[in-house]
């Protein structure tokens, strides 16, 4: 019996729905809206973050606004001939175009002479262009002229990780939103509800470590999971996600936090050493002492914080923080500017880990220069 083919997780879950999508409640809003009232524009630009959400809803949209049941909730039916093949992403009328390898006049050209002919059965044939950003000057005024007179059966949504790189041009043209990086909080909860679907275990810090390196991208989150659940088929130990992404041991960073507090600087040394010795990224080490630190200093300033991370941490994570939370809120938020500015140091050359090493030790140079 032939096995079915895997589906990666960000596929698999992938929303269907506009009720599905996390995160960018202020940009389904309108678009639901404007399905609703029949004011849906002939083009839209997708602003943010890579993992936000951007492609999937322009899919949405195209499979919404052409769905032949639509609801009076706007929601696609995902049942019809249309909704079926856009989903399937066999749709004649749904072209997706990468703009980082499509990025020249002929390739603008090449669309437009496509455009001026109509759906094959769709109400709309949806254009969309990612990574829009990367289109040479002359494609952009290629594409222009086309946005400025488009014809009524064609739909563009563009989207880009670089606002900034648009031309102003193009950006009069459409109807522009960007999309939020997510909270931690946010993805946890997907997090959550994957697991819960996948019937696959995996315990509180560990979903803590994928939430945080995600970095507010939900795609991210999920194909670290994906490779955690691949990486481990039968069940995650405490440490994996340690292990598999090459990360610092959490006590150990916590142990970090704790010599440079309590001014130990030969014990400082001696554990950055055994750090680097395991081959740990120095760029990684330096965004969890970050994010501990600033953990602890919300916790120094109000301490029902501690209660809020008993909910989401394990009990020696939240013991640390308990630990130290009575610690002078002075020391804490010198110790966490020191940090913040090795880490937006770069970390770059030879000796990596030293700006690190410096700002750990710098707090207790501080200390004798006063």
């Amino acid at each position: 019996m032939q096995k079915s083919e895997h589906v990666v997780l960000y596929r698999k879950y992938r929303p269907k729905s506009f009720a599905e999508v996390v995160g960018q409640e202020h940009v389904v809003t309108v678009l639901k809206n404007a399905l609703r009232l029949g004011r849906v524009s002939h083009a839209y630009l997708f602003s943010g973050t890579r993992g936000t959400g951007k492609t999937t809803l322009a899919r949405l949209l195209a499979k919404a606004y052409n769905c032949e049941k639509r609801g009076d909730d706007s929601e696609p039916c995902n049942s019809c001939q249309i909704c079926l093949e856009f989903s399937a992403g066999k749709a004649l009328d749904l072209i997706e175009i990468d703009a980082a390898s499509n990025r020249g006049i002929d390739d603008i050209r090449e669309l437009k002479d496509a455009v001026r002919f109509t759906p094959m059965h769709a109400k709309r044939k949806v254009y969309i262009i990612d990574e829009v950003h990367m289109l040479t000057k002359e494609a952009f005024n290629a594409l222009l002229k086309t946005l400025e007179e488009p014809p009524e059966h064609a739909m563009f949504i563009l989207a880009t990780t670089e606002l900034e790189k648009v031309p102003d041009t193009i950006l009069s043209r459409t109807q522009s939103f960007e999309f939020r990086r997510l909270s931690q909080e946010k993805i946890r909860e997907r997090v959550k509800t994957i697991l819960k679907s996948e019937k696959y275990a995996l315990d509180e810090d560990s979903i803590t470590i994928i939430t945080f390196l995600a970095d507010g991208s939900l795609r991210d989150a999920e194909s670290m999971l994906g490779q955690l659940m691949d990486a481990y088929p039968d069940g995650a130990g405490k440490d994996a996600p340690e292990k598999l992404f090459g990360l610092p041991k959490l006590k150990s960073v916590h142990e970090l936090l704790d010599a440079a507090l309590k001014r130990e600087p030969v014990c400082v040394i001696d554990l950055l050493e055994k750090i680097v010795a395991q081959g740990i990224d120095p760029k990684m080490l330096s965004r969890l002492l970050v994010h501990e630190a600033r953990t602890l200093l919300t916790c120094a300033i109000n301490q029902t914080e501690i209660d809020a991370l008993k909910k989401k941490l394990s009990e020696d994570h939240v013991a640390f923080f308990s630990s130290h939370a009575n610690l002078p809120r002075r020391d804490i938020e010198a110790l966490l500017v020191k940090l913040l500015e090795a880490h937006n140091s770069g970390l770059r050359g030879p000796f990596q880990e030293l700006p690190v090493e410096l700002a750990l030790l710098g707090v207790m140079l501080d200390d004798k220069s006063k």
